[in-house]
């Protein structure tokens, strides 16, 4: 089964990361189980030097998986270099049985449903962040468009436009 993806896509500062801490326990309280991946510009280290996986993973191992019985982390090295991470490939190491839906932040030119985040104060323009994927534009103010709009400072709003989504694309 494959796992719905919806991108949350916006410009630096105009608050997904924000949007998404209060969405997630939104979504779950509605019983939707939520993964995420997050798009980073820099390198990405989850692991703390000094420690064993640490220095196992620098000592030249291409997986390192860290499990404990409260969680479980892999990490793969990719040493050849690669322009972007494929978010296909990422979100098919997901576990379909235990979510529902893959909450994507960044990966703004994937071909994805996304919902646009857009505060003007930022003073980026509306236009590039529109593209044939977004099914819905969440603003600080009303704007002329003609996907959905949602208000951004109501996330309660944006978790049941994105609720009633998922049910429609099951």
């Amino acid at each position: 089964m494959t796992i719905p993806l919806l991108g949350i896509v916006a410009y630096s500062g105009t608050g997904k990361t924000t949007l998404l801490k209060q969405l997630i326990p939104l979504l779950a309280q509605d019983g939707i189980r939520v993964g995420l991946i997050k798009h980073s510009h820099h390198n990405v280290d989850v692991d703390t030097p000094g420690k064993d996986s640490y220095e196992l993973r620098k000592a030249g191992a291409l997986q390192t998986m860290v499990a404990s019985s409260r969680r479980w982390a892999l990490m793969t090295e990719t040493p050849e270099e690669t322009d972007e991470p494929d978010l296909f490939s990422l979100a098919r190491r997901f576990d379909s049985s235990k979510i529902d839906l893959i909450l994507v932040e960044g990966f703004k030119h994937e071909p994805v449903p996304k919902i646009a985040l857009y505060r003007a104060a930022v003073g980026k323009p509306l236009d590039n962040l529109i593209d044939p994927h977004v099914i819905a534009l969440a603003s600080d103010q009303p704007i002329i468009t003609t996907v959905s709009q949602l208000d951004l400072n109501a996330p309660s709003m944006i978790a049941t436009f994105i609720a009633d989504w998922l049910k429609r694309t099951q």
